[in-house]
């Protein structure tokens, strides 16, 4: 039995936006939340002395991190190269360079040739001793259209057409490596890809143009005992039967608020030739919080925006509060009582919204086809804006006066004629 850890789509250094400036260290707090995550994916491949750590790729937000983020990330990894645990490191879409031309953030590892490293940038079959014996890994890093065609043979072709032109190249070359491969060794598909029936979060705009879809029936090969994917955020098994499983983990840390209600982890394997077994292992990331409310007809809208505040346990949460209100509640709202009450929050944004007055419910006596004089109109309109209570005594008062001079324009002009 061969103990294998797999993670993927870490992208340190990320969601700066979501943080703050930590004084005592320097860095932003959120850099410090996704370098504790992974210590703590670290920490569990030490604890349960795995024999392999695959990581699935995105190891950055782009393929030109800072140094201080490449350093962060490099010295968790750091301790699997001196525990002796093989890993391997898969290119991701994220890690490449534009269209995959100039290499990619990943390729310093065998660069510098560190201990027991493997880096997956081209689709091809690693054989990997570990303490319990061989496994095969087969890596697909993240492919483009320009990897497989080129745009000759693209330019007249619909998207779909493109699609299954460029799956059956795949299917090819993937064949090739699969009749390679040792039917008595456990063998592990990495790959960095969109499959067709992953449910989607926020990565759906992370590589349009750019990627293609892969049917599951590509990945769900007997030859796999374990498909390791890469790419969709949410963790997701795409194959039900488990044969093989086709497992997304998902991210690590949440990026942003499209992933507020995911859950966030690793995935642990028991492999060996013909099965293996799973277990996902949730992290306790931070919290995102929307706060969502709608003040506009509420009689007390700051005592309303406060008690809707009050809900939720904010304490270090990363916090959106949006609320919608009309323009004229925007002078009774007390924005330094928000803010006073948002403070436990580790970090928060304040968004109001303007509700149309267009879209107010008609009043049924004031249709086109009613029968009503402008007095009577204009006390049916103000009897149905509780808003317009305070002056609605001044507004038929004017009313009344309107009225009058245009009566007395009227009978002038016709004592004239």
């Amino acid at each position: 039995m061969i103990k294998i850890l797999h993670l993927s789509d870490i992208h340190m250094g990320s969601g700066f936006s979501h943080g703050r400036m930590n004084p005592a260290t320097g860095f932003n707090t959120r850099l410090e939340d996704f370098v504790k995550t992974l210590s703590r994916c670290i920490d569990r491949a030490l604890e349960d002395t795995v024999d392999l750590v695959i990581f699935g790729g995105d190891a950055f937000p782009d393929a030109t991190p800072a140094p201080y983020v490449q350093e962060a990330f490099a010295s968790q990894f750091r301790r699997l190269v001196d525990a002796d645990i093989p890993t391997v490191l898969l290119v991701g879409n994220h890690d490449q360079h534009s269209q995959g031309v100039g290499g990619a953030s990943l390729n310093i590892y065998r660069t510098l040739g560190v201990r027991g490293f493997v880096v997956g940038d081209t689709l091809t079959t690693h054989n990997i001793e570990t303490r319990n014996g061989k496994v095969q890994v087969i890596t697909l890093p993240w492919l483009t259209r320009s990897t497989l065609m080129t745009r000759q043979e693209t330019e007249k072709s619909s998207l779909a057409e493109v699609n299954e032109l460029l799956t059956e190249r795949l299917q090819v070359v993937l064949e090739g490596e699969i009749r390679r491969l040792d039917p008595d060794v456990p063998t592990v598909l990495l790959a960095h890809l969109m499959a067709d029936n992953a449910t989607l979060g926020a990565e759906r705009f992370l590589a349009v143009g750019k990627g293609f879809t892969l049917p599951l029936s590509l990945l769900t090969r007997p030859c796999f005992d374990y498909v390791a994917l890469g790419h969709v955020h949410r963790h997701q098994n795409l194959n039900k039967s488990n044969n093989p499983p086709v497992i997304y983990p998902g991210s690590i840390e949440r990026v942003d608020f499209s992933e507020e209600k995911e859950d966030k982890g690793y995935v642990m394997i028991e492999l060996k030739r013909g099965s293996a077994d799973w277990e996902f292992c949730p992290l306790p990331v931070r919290t995102f919080r929307t706060i969502e409310v709608d003040i506009s007809k509420a009689e007390d809208p700051q005592a309303a925006l406060m008690k809707a505040i009050a809900k939720y346990n904010i304490e270090d949460a990363v916090v959106r509060l949006i609320y919608k209100l009309r323009s004229e509640q925007m002078d009774i709202i007390d924005s330094a009582s928000i803010h006073t009450a948002l403070t436990p929050a580790h970090n928060y944004t304040i968004q109001a919204e303007l509700v149309s007055q267009l879209a107010r419910p008609r009043i049924p006596e004031l249709t086109a086809s009613s029968s009503i004089d402008p007095r009577s109109a204009l006390k049916t309109y103000l009897n149905n804006r509780e808003d317009l209570t305070d002056i609605a005594a001044s507004m038929l008062e004017a009313a009344e006066k309107l009225l009058a001079n245009d009566v007395e324009i009227w009978l002038e002009g016709a004592t004239i004629e």
